[in-house]
């Protein structure tokens, strides 16, 4: 006979139990939290009050402290506390003439505001304004101060013609000679405006080497007849040629090969670089 099996029961074993909270102490702590925050906030609300004066600092030239002021009220958006003083920057930096602004909260009612002006190095164009690091800043400005130098260049040419004014003013002026004007056309040839009313085409191509050339060789040519030139021009492979104010050109030496001063090399052959 076949006997059947009996079912064994297997032994109970642990339950998953969920944790037990003690929420008596869960809601005293929640209400402990709560109460400090609306604390915070009544203490936040009574302390953010108007701003009720705006003092301004840094040596002003071009813009002046009640402008700062008015500008900075117009931007001042909440009270002592709620005021977004990084916003309020960004705004006072959007100023003209405003190169840095650092702005910070004094108790209990005072915003201070420190200036730093732009710093105007050249004129870009006919109405345009490059500070010392060669950034444009100001555009459309009716009375560009007319004793700075003149940059001009394509849209985007700013900070590149500023380095080149940069490299080449130093030079000059231990040459007795004083850069006025610095222009690259849209094809990428460089001119020089001297304050002698003398201007240098130095091209497109091997512009630092007939920089070097002008220096040593042809600066001297003008330091003694710049009444006389109009022009010189540094497009050449081995020399240089000058353009006379008048003519026939007036009697004496001039420059024209890249070496001591002689009366001219009809072997020179100008580079087609315009």
């Amino acid at each position: 006979m076949l006997k059947r099996r009996r079912n064994r029961r297997r032994p109970p074993g642990p339950r998953f139990q969920l944790p037990e909270i003690a929420w008596p102490v869960v809601l005293r702590t929640a209400g402990a939290l709560l109460a400090v925050a609306a604390l915070t906030g009544l203490m936040a609300a009574g302390l953010d009050q108007p701003v009720r004066r705006i003092v301004v600092h840094g040596a002003l030239e071009r813009v002046t402290a009640l402008e700062i002021e008015q500008a900075a009220r117009r931007a001042l958006d909440g009270g002592y506390i709620s005021a977004d003083l990084g916003a309020l920057r960004r705004a006072l930096e959007g100023l003209t003439w405003v190169d840095r602004a650092r702005v910070e909260r004094r108790w209990p009612d005072r915003v201070v505001i420190e200036i730093v002006e732009q710093q105007v190095a050249a004129r870009w164009g006919e109405d345009g304004l490059l500070n010392t690091r060669g950034e444009l800043f100001a555009t459309g400005v009716l009375h560009p101060p007319p004793e700075l130098p003149r940059l001009d260049g394509p849209p985007g040419s700013e900070s590149q013609v500023a380095q080149r004014y940069l490299a080449i003013q130093g030079r000059l002026i231990e040459q007795g000679l004083r850069l006025m004007a610095l222009r690259v056309d849209a094809r990428g040839a460089w001119e020089l405006g001297l304050l002698n009313g003398v201007s240098v085409r130095l091209g497109r191509r091997q512009v630092d080497e007939r920089m070097d050339r002008f220096v040593d060789v042809a600066a001297g040519v003008i330091a003694g007849r710049a009444a006389e030139i109009r022009y010189i021009d540094m497009r050449y492979s081995n020399g240089f040629a000058i353009g006379w104010n008048g003519t026939p050109p007036p009697a004496g030496p001039v420059a024209a090969v890249a070496g001591p001063a002689s009366d001219g090399d009809s072997n020179n052959h100008r580079e087609t670089d315009g």
